[in-house]
C-alpha cells in the first residue's frame, strides 16, 4: 500500500519514526532535524483525521532503561512541531489502555523502545559462541515476535518512516510489519523520498556518475567502494583513507592515520577501478599539522601547519585535509557530472583549519547540482559538512540515514523496505 492511497480516518496509525536527537546535558534538543523530516508523514495522518501513536529509538540503551535517553524529555518539542498536544507512555509493552484510549487528531509517544531488550532481539549477558548464547539468542528471537505483536496491536496501520534504521530488522522497523497484511503497511513519506533518492543514484543513472567516497578507513567502506565501481564513471577518494592508498605505494606518509593491514585492498580497489575503466581520482597533496588534538577538534598551542605531498609527509606531521592541488583535482573531477553520491569528508572538517578540502568538495557539488546534477549526500559527516557550509538548500537530497544508507548502495537488501515491499 502507498500512503497516498490510504484512508486514515477513523483509525489508529503507529509510525515508526527515527526520532534519535542530539540533546545537551539539560536534555535540550540540539538539532531538530529529524524530527523536522518526520512531520509530512504524521501531518498527514492527523489531518485525514487519524489517530496517531509514534514509536522511535534514541542512543544506545542496550535494552536498559536509561532516564537520559528517555523520549519524555522530547514530547513538548514534538508537540510543538505538531501543533496538537502529545500524551506519553512510559512502557511501550503495557501502552494497550492509553492506545485504545486514543480518539481522532491525538497523540500518542512511546518511550524508548531500546529499553526492552527484545526491540533490537540481542541476547543480554551472555557470552557469544557459547552454546548458552544460541539457546539464548533463539529464546530472544520468539520474544522479539511478542515484542512486535504487543506494538502492532495498538494500531490499524503501521508506517515505517525511520529510513536511518530500516537496515535492521527490529521488533519496529520490520518485524512489525508480520503482523500487518499489505493494505494496512505502508512507507512514510520521508521513507519514499529515501528510496527514491537512493534508486536515483543506482538504478536510473544519468551520466557521468560520480562518487565521492572520504573518511579515514578503507576497511570500513570496501564493500560500498566496490559495489561503486561496478556503476560510476568516476571515483574520488579522499580523507583519511588517502594515506592507506599513498603508503600502499611506498609512500612516506608521516603520522598520518593508515591500515596498514588494507594497503593491499587498496592497490585492489585500483586495479579494479582500472578493469572496469572508471578514473579513480586520489588527493596529490595535504594540509599537515604537528599537533592534533582529536578529542577537541582543535589545533595544540605551538603547531605548526604545512602543505605536503600525499607521498611525502615528513615524520612527526600528521595530514588532517586535501590540499589545494587536491581539492582544484576533486572540482575538476565534479564538473560536468549529471549523478553524484558523496559519503564522508575530505579532511577533519571539526576544525576550521582543516574545512579547505570538505569545503572544495562540497562548492564543487553545490555548482554542478546548479547546472543540472542529481546530488545525494549521505552519512553524518557528509551532512554535517553541508550544514556547517550553508550548502544544504543547493544539493538535491540529504538523507536521514547513515548505515542504512551506505547499505542501500552497497547493494544490500533493507529490512525496513523488504517488509513493506516484500
Amino acid at each position: 500500500m502507498e500512503i497516498k492511497d490510504y484512508k486514515f480516518a477513523g483509525k489508529k496509525a503507529i509510525v515508526r519514526v527515527d526520532f534519535n536527537v542530539p540533546l545537551d546535558e539539560n536534555g535540550h534538543i540540539t538539532d531538530d532535524t529529524r524530527i523536522r523530516g518526520a512531520l509530512p508523514t504524521l501531518k498527514l495522518i492527523l489531518e485525514q483525521g487519524g489517530a496517531l501513536i509514534i514509536m522511535s529509538h534514541m542512543g544506545k540503551p542496550k535494552g536498559k532503561v536509561n532516564p537520559k535517553l528517555s523520549l519524555a524529555q522530547i514530547k513538548d518539542a514534538v508537540a510543538e512541531k505538531l501543533g496538537v498536544p502529545v500524551q506519553f507512555a512510559p512502557d511501550c509493552a503495557k501502552a494497550h489502555e492509553q492506545a485504545a484510549a486514543l480518539k481522532s487528531g491525538e497523540v500518542l509517544l512511546l518511550e524508548n523502545l531500546r529499553f526492552y531488550p527484545e526491540e533490537e532481539g540481542k541476547p543480554v549477558g551472555v557470552e557469544k559462541g557459547t552454546p548458552e548464547f544460541d539457546e539464548a539468542k533463539k529464546a530472544m528471537k520468539e520474544s522479539q515476535k511478542e515484542f512486535a505483536k504487543t506494538l502492532a496491536s495498538y494500531a490499524d496501520a503501521y508506517v515505517m518512516d525511520a529510513f536511518g534504521t530500516a537496515h535492521r530488522r527490529h521488533a519496529s522497523t520490520a518485524v512489525i510489519a508480520d503482523y500487518f497484511d499489505a493494505d494496512n503497511k505502508m512507507l512514510g513519506l520521508l521513507m519514499e523520498k529515501e528510496v527514491q533518492a537512493v534508486d536515483n543514484v543506482l538504478s536510473n543513472i544519468k551520466r557521468p556518475f560520480v562518487a565521492i567516497m572520504g573518511g579515514s578507513k578503507v576497511s570500513s567502506k570496501i564493500g560500498i567502494i566496490e559495489n561503486l565501481l561496478g556503476k560510476v564513471d568516476r571515483l574520488i577518494l579522499c580523507g583519511g583513507m588517502t594515506y592507506t592508498f599513498a603508503k600502499a605505494h611506498g609512500g612516506e606518509i608521516g603520522d598520518s592515520i593508515v591500515e596498514l593491514d588494507k594497503l593491499d585492498v587498496a592497490l585492489g580497489v585500483e586495479e579494479l577501478a582500472k578493469k572496469n575503466g572508471v578514473e579513480l581520482v586520489l588527493g596529490t597533496d595535504s594540509v599537515c599539522c604537528t599537533g592534533y588534538d582529536f578529542s577537541t577538534f582543535s589545533v595544540k598551542p605551538g603547531a605548526e601547519i604545512k602543505v605536503f605531498p600525499s607521498n611525502a609527509i615528513e615524520e612527526g606531521w600528521d595530514g588532517l585535509d586535501a590540499g589545494p592541488e587536491s581539492r582544484a583535482k576533486f572540482a575538476k573531477a565534479l564538473e560536468g557530472a549529471k549523478t553524484i553520491l558523496w559519503n564522508g569528508p575530505a579532511g577533519c572538517f571539526e576544525c576550521d583549519d582543516f574545512t579547505a578540502g570538505s569545503r572544495a568538495v562540497g562548492e564543487a557539488v553545490a555548482k554542478a547540482t546548479a547546472e543540472g546534477a542529481f546530488s545525494l549526500i549521505g552519512g553524518g559527516d557528509s551532512v554535517a559538512c553541508v550544514h556547517k557550509f550553508g550548502l544544504e538548500d543547493k544539493v538535491s537530497y540529504i538523507s536521514t540515514g547513515g548505515g542504512a544508507l551506505l547499505e542501500a548502495i552497497e547493494g544490500k537488501v533493507l529490512p525496513g523496505v523488504a517488509a513493506i515491499k516484500g
